[in-house]
């Protein structure tokens, strides 16, 4: 038999989870807010539902305000994360929950920093131009019975400096080859449209 009892007078939760927003604004260290929020916002279950996932996602608020590796808890056995909330509720007891939130944040850490590696880092060129790039696009799909190639050249002529006109226009050649159903909006084209210029290029080939 459980011996935790949440408030459940509502004038008492607000004043209860008021309380502890003004504790969690007085701690200057984002770790020991952000493992503050994870006990205590369960345990005050100012929520019908979803307190403890509320919990999770707002442990992650101090970390991000510092600029620090979220905190996921994707890899946590259920079981044991159970055990130590339980310890929380039960015996106001926080060892076990200190010792997963350590245990999850170095697991997080790693995987953020290996994801982060595998990122590529964004084209500066494909950047700055990227509003030609999407309306060179839009007019070649929309213009099936004009030479692509000419319209591209035409565009790129009138805008890009003349020593980035070869890079720009294979990016925009390249983005052509890539197009499909699934982006077209970025362009604001419609499937009709697409379709109509894949047919075109098949014919014309």
């Amino acid at each position: 038999m459980s011996v935790y009892r949440p408030l459940s007078v509502s004038a008492q939760i607000d004043s209860a989870l008021n309380t502890l927003l003004d504790k969690v604004n007085q701690i200057s260290d984002p770790f020991e807010q952000s493992f503050f929020v994870m006990v205590h916002l369960p345990y005050l279950q100012p929520f019908a539902d979803i307190n403890k996932r509320t919990s999770r996602l707002a442990a992650n608020l101090p970390l991000f305000r510092a600029n620090l590796c979220p905190l996921t808890f994707l890899d946590v056995p259920e079981e044991a994360y159970n055990r130590a909330t339980l310890g929380v509720y039960e015996m106001t007891r926080v060892e076990l929950l200190r010792d997963l939130y350590v245990w999850a944040y170095e697991r997080s850490t790693q995987e953020y920093l290996a994801i982060k590696q595998e990122l590529v880092e964004p084209d500066p060129l494909r950047l700055a131009w990227r509003e030609l790039i999407r309306q060179t696009i839009h007019d070649v799909v929309m213009h099936p019975e004009q030479d692509g190639l000419s319209l591209i050249d035409a565009a790129v002529f009138a805008q890009v400096p003349k020593a980035e006109q070869t890079n720009v226009k294979a990016l925009i050649v390249e983005e052509l080859r890539r197009l499909h159903e699934g982006v077209l909006a970025r362009y604001g084209l419609r499937p009709s449209e697409f379709t109509a210029w894949e047919r075109q290029q098949v014919s014309s080939a």
